[in-house]
């Protein structure tokens, strides 16, 4: 859920430009814009200045080298400043997605040492509203803005969105750090986001093989969530079911060394595990599918899927997608596409905060 502060007392390295929102600015969140995509174990920093049609100066930082998000937008606030000099304005407003599920003043995130307090957030960056909102909330309203130089079909290309009321329900599941879900509804006033933790939802089994590997984690894990195992945190844990399901000896790796291993076909259980890692997937990204009715689409996001390249698109993702049985053909009908910009979360929140208060 977006959560927004009312106004408050308080005093007033380059990168790739993200599509930002149209011209129209609500009444009292004035411009210049600070927007954050803030996940495990990254955050992102974007501008949106007054008159501006598209996120500027976009900086990526490790979280890990911050106390929080107020300390590492202080520093990005100095990058701006010394690059705009006397054209600088210090943000009027803000809209941070963060990387957990986002309830009351206090923000923890699921897979990160950040906690903060939203309002003592505001207050130390001098803005006038800040908007707090899940990630895949902003990922899932950046869907609409996508152009076809930002995804990649897998499959029949996703209808473009012309407006929210001629068009159906999207989602979109990122696996990165953790494992995102969101829904995208169409409404006359506009686009709703629906966040969730659709990730810890349980994982499925569609043959003996996956079965076998569930049976594997659950010698660990009580609960087998789609994220357990579709994930940064996860994939290890899936090579080490797979190479136990194989009978075969593997040490432990981190997913950077799977994928790369994986990738290069010469280590198997490694490839295995890309394989498993796509198909499960794509099972789980029907079952999105179906249950939100998201017949405008499904987008994959996070930071997994686009290093895979090609293998992803000859995995079976698509094909697991599809077999649910009676409802094949509902889902043989639902496109699918790969989002390929890592910085679409910013325009999402920046589109957070131009449907506020509209």
């Amino acid at each position: 859920m977006t959560q927004i502060d009312s106004p408050s007392t308080a005093p007033g390295t380059d990168g790739t430009a993200a599509p930002g929102p149209s011209a129209g600015l609500p009444q009292g969140l004035p411009r210049p814009w600070l927007v954050a995509d803030i996940g495990g174990t990254n955050v992102r920093f974007g501008w949106l200045d007054a008159g501006a049609a598209a996120i500027e100066h976009v900086a990526t930082m490790a979280a890990a080298s911050h106390a929080g998000p107020a300390a590492a937008a202080a520093i990005y606030l100095q990058q701006v400043a010394q690059k705009l000099g006397s054209r600088y304005r210090a943000p009027r407003a803000g809209a941070f997605a963060v990387a957990t599920a986002v309830g009351g003043d206090r923000v923890e995130l699921t897979n990160s040492h950040w906690a903060f307090s939203r309002r003592a957030v505001q207050r130390e960056l001098g803005l006038q509203a800040l908007l707090v909102l899940n990630d895949f909330e902003a990922l899932a309203l950046s869907l609409p803005r996508l152009k076809g130089t930002q995804i990649r079909p897998f499959g029949a290309a996703p209808v473009p969105v012309t407006s929210a009321a001629a068009h159906g329900t999207l989602a979109v599941i990122g696996p990165g750090t953790g494992l995102g879900v969101a829904g995208l509804v169409p409404t006359r006033h506009g686009w709703v986001a629906v966040p969730g933790e659709g990730g810890h939802a349980s994982l499925a089994a569609s043959d003996d093989f996956e079965a076998a590997l569930l049976a594997a984690v659950r010698h660990h894990h009580v609960h087998v969530s789609a994220e357990r195992l579709l994930s940064g945190i996860g994939l290890p844990l899936l090579h080490a079911a797979v190479a136990h399901v194989l009978g075969q000896a593997a040490a432990p790796l981190s997913t950077v060394e799977i994928v790369e291993r994986g990738l290069g076909r010469h280590d198997a259980v490694c490839s295995r595990t890309l394989d498993s890692f796509c198909a499960l997937l794509g099972g789980f990204a029907g079952n999105v599918a179906l249950v939100l009715g998201a017949r405008g689409g499904v987008y994959i996001g996070g930071g997994i899927v686009p290093r895979l390249g090609e293998r992803f698109f000859a995995s079976r993702f698509r094909e697991r997608f599809e077999a649910k049985g009676r409802f094949q053909d509902y889902l043989q009908a639902i496109p699918t596409a790969l989002i390929t910009d890592t910085l679409a979360a910013l325009t999402g929140a920046a589109l957070a905060l131009e449907q506020h208060d509209r």
